[in-house]
């Protein structure tokens, strides 16, 4: 909960320094705040025992429109010095204003109350505010190329927020004379080198700052400027953002489960799936075309003759394609951007230890590390008769397209076998460098494999991304409304089904409550017929059995018969 503007106001009369950026924000209720503290801290100006600092941290959107003295020296830089002549950009006009009002506080050693404008580059790292959009789009890869606007001919100014910060650090230790000082590093970049956010588009100025340079005593994170310190940003940014990528491997034989799984773990963790298969044809593709796609981290130039060498013993005999080129596809494309940015699931190779070794250990004679080693391994295992009743129990079109028919499947299901049970396995492999395999048994078909799931996502965590998009957000919590609804919906079956079980029990205990009673009720009646009416109906009944009338009833009801006897009237 934000403070009060008493509760603001005691806090700041606490401090020695006041430090308020305006650089990062066009809106104006940020300035209009920091314009009422200022004048707060004014007013309160004689009651201070000691002198106070105000720095206000401004942008260097404020000098936008500043032209040169000389409109025929285009080259030449506008010094901070000049900072009279400083002309805002129109979005930037109250900005502009305030710094006046700082730098118009009262001077001299008696003042209580000292100001300084920081105006500020355009700033950078640490997870980037004003770059994001640009940073997140090039993480992506949602283009081609990260879009520019304009011609990308315009001069940014900018500054590393940790070297703003080293600026803000030594105006409070030193306490220079110059009250304006201009805070950027020594890039000289144009848009076409770092797209810019919408709002600043529109700035071209090539500014020189010499306090920061002859005053300070600055240790600079990056001196020469954003582009030449990429890199680092990158990485800073992606440390900000938790934006690590996620490396899986996958191993297990034929059968098990390990594309439907491998697809299940991209879709969650938003990686990308690598199948042999298709990252052949993939490299086929781009050999025969000639062209080269702008994600792709090409460690080998593959000539002519490695397109028909590909090309003719794509699947030998065995299989597989002959070891060096398939390690030289494999490498790259793991070492693409796509993979080292947001991560993958490798999908059942490498098979053997020589081949784990040879794509994970990196090469150094190309300079190529092994960033690209998987993190998590899951080794998956089934009983043969488990895996052949699978493969058994698929449609013919199916099972030929996998190639699980019984000429393929056993002898896969073999080999795989023999190579587990070599002296050297992968799994040793990457139990020497410490990554251990978890082994998974699979012993139920269930085709989501839930449990499976839940065990892997428990020991890899959470996705390292940027998360959901909007659109997959509303799919999110429509799904998750209909899961509550279908919840609901069963919550309230069973409470019905118990509601109509506790009625249907006590519906039995009625009646058999009531069966007691009637048998209570009757035995009286029982009584009187066994005292009076069995005697005479059983002398009637033998008597009819003697005699044999043409209507028995006739002759054991009617007073009226042959024989002049009444038994029952």
């Amino acid at each position: 909960q934000s403070p009060s503007s008493d509760e603001l106001l005691q806090h700041l009369l606490e401090c020695d320094v006041v430090v308020y950026n305006i650089s990062e924000s066009a809106t104006q209720q940020q300035v209009e705040e920091a314009t009422w503290v200022l004048t707060a801290l004014h007013n309160e100006m004689l009651s201070f025992t000691s002198q106070k600092l105000f720095i206000l941290v401004s942008t260097v959107m404020t000098w936008a429109m500043t032209k040169p003295q000389n409109p025929d020296e285009t080259d030449v830089l506008v010094s901070e010095e000049q900072f009279i002549r400083r002309r805002p950009h129109p979005a930037f006009r109250k900005h502009h204003s305030l710094e006046k009002l700082v730098l118009n506080l009262a001077k001299g050693k008696k003042s209580k109350l000292a100001g300084y404008v920081v105006a500020s580059g355009l700033q950078y790292g640490k997870g980037e505010d004003l770059f994001h959009y640009f940073f997140k789009v090039s993480w992506l890869m949602e283009f081609p190329k990260v879009p520019i606007f304009g011609h990308g001919t315009n001069y940014i100014p900018t500054i590393h927020v940790s070297d703003l910060g080293g600026v803000i650090q030594n105006i409070i230790q030193l306490r220079p004379r110059p009250k304006y000082i201009v805070a950027i590093d020594n890039s000289r970049n144009t848009l076409e080198d770092i797209p810019e956010e919408l709002e600043c588009l529109g700035i071209n100025l090539r500014l020189e700052t010499f306090i920061i340079n002859d005053f300070f005593n600055l240790s600079w994170t990056s001196e020469a400027g954003m582009v030449e310190n990429m890199d680092n940003i990158v990485q800073e940014y992606k440390d900000a953002w938790q934006l690590l990528p996620i490396r899986i491997l996958l191993l297990g034989p034929p059968a098990v489960g390990k594309t439907t799984l491998a697809g299940k773990l991209c879709h969650h963790y938003r990686l990308h799936q690598i199948k042999l298969k298709e990252v052949l044809e993939e490299k086929i593709a781009q050999l025969v075309s000639g062209s080269r796609t702008a994600h792709t981290y090409q460690t080998v130039d593959f000539p002519l003759t490695a397109v028909l060498q590909l090309q003719e013993n794509c699947f030998v005999p065995s299989g597989r394609l002959v070891d060096r080129l398939l390690f030289e596809i494999v490498e790259e494309k793991l070492n693409s951007k796509p993979c080292k940015n947001q991560g993958f699931v490798l999908d059942g190779f490498p098979k053997t230890y020589e081949q784990a070794k040879m794509i994970f250990s990196g090469r150094m004679d190309l300079l190529l590390f092994p960033t690209c080693v998987a993190e998590y391994v899951f080794a998956l295992d089934a009983s043969d008769d488990f895996l052949t009743r699978r493969v058994q129990g698929l449609p013919e079109n199916v099972a030929e397209k996998m190639r699980y028919t019984q000429d393929e499947f056993v002898p896969r299901l073999t080999k795989h076998r023999q190579l587990s049970g070599a002296e050297e396995t992968v799994c040793d492999y990457f139990d020497q460098i410490e990554i251990h395999p978890l082994h998974i048994e699979v012993r139920t078909d269930d085709p989501e494999y839930t449990d499976i799931m839940k065990m892997i996502t428990r020991v890899v965590g959470p996705p390292k991304n940027y998360g959901l998009s909007p659109e997959e957000q509303d799919q999110k919590k429509e799904e998750e409304r209909r899961q509550k609804r279908s919840a609901e919906a069963a919550e309230r079956k069973l409470r019905n089904e118990a509601v109509l079980a506790e009625m249907q029990k006590n519906l039995s205990e009625v009646k058999r409550q009531e069966s007691e009673q009637l048998e209570v009720q009757a035995l009286p009646l029982r009584n009187y017929l066994m005292k009076y009416v069995m005697p005479s109906l059983t002398e009637a009944m033998v008597k009819c059995s003697e005699i044999k009338p043409e209507d028995p009833v006739d002759f054991l009801v009617f007073k009226k018969n042959p024989f002049q006897q009444n038994y029952l009237c």
